[in-house]
């Protein structure tokens, strides 16, 4: 599956520019752990995340801890999304395999993967994104799906389509294999389908 299918846009951005407190109300009003950061040319610079913008900003409680620093001076207002970033950022083509955005998020701790194209940001991959796809359809609604996909290459009863734990398996009752190897790929781009497995299968005469 391809970061492409299942990626989110339009991205909603800031720009280096923006004071953080703005950034917070973003995430507040759209529900994101994180952003990603343009410049003035609108070129993908880095990311600020829900963690950025709380640290330092918090005051100990002096009752509790009297001998503890202050929390920055700066005001939330007067400090940019650009002192507080991430940068550089990981970032993926639209043409990434889903399986390595999985990856790389658990690897490195990564909640949000801004996707590019050049230097200018097409999409974004969250761990919900991959969640959803990966573990939100139960194998009979994969199945369903996949058939619905097949469906539309040729007559509905020449496949026949089970799903379990992800992988589906195609009989196939026709002869072309270059359609068979189509529905391979139709059925592979369905989100949580994560193998394919495809094979001719001989009509019973009875």
């Amino acid at each position: 599956m391809r970061v492409r299918e299942m990626m989110s846009r339009p991205v909603v951005t800031v720009s280096t520019s923006t004071s953080i407190a703005d950034a917070a109300r973003v995430m507040i009003t759209h529900g994101f752990t994180a952003l990603p950061v343009l410049d003035g040319d609108d070129r993908l610079v880095g990311i600020v995340t829900e963690a950025d913008l709380i640290r330092n900003r918090v005051a100990p409680d002096p009752r509790l801890h009297p001998r503890s620093r202050r929390a920055d001076e700066v005001t939330a207002q007067t400090l940019t999304v650009e002192q507080v970033m991430t940068s550089p950022v990981e970032s993926l083509t639209a043409g990434a395999d889903v399986a390595d955005a999985a990856q790389m998020m658990v690897d490195e701790r990564i909640r949000s993967l801004p996707i590019v194209d050049g230097h200018g940001i097409v999409g974004i991959l969250t761990r919900r994104d991959v969640l959803r796809a990966a573990i939100a359809d139960n194998d009979q609604d994969l199945a369903d799906k996949v058939t619905r996909q097949l469906a539309a290459l040729d007559n509905p009863d020449r496949w026949q389509v089970s799903v379990h734990a992800g992988v589906a398996d195609i009989e196939d009752f026709g002869t072309d294999t270059r359609e068979r190897a189509q529905a391979s790929r139709l059925a592979a781009a369905v989100p949580g389908v994560v193998q394919v497995q495809a094979r001719h299968q001989t009509p019973d005469p009875f």
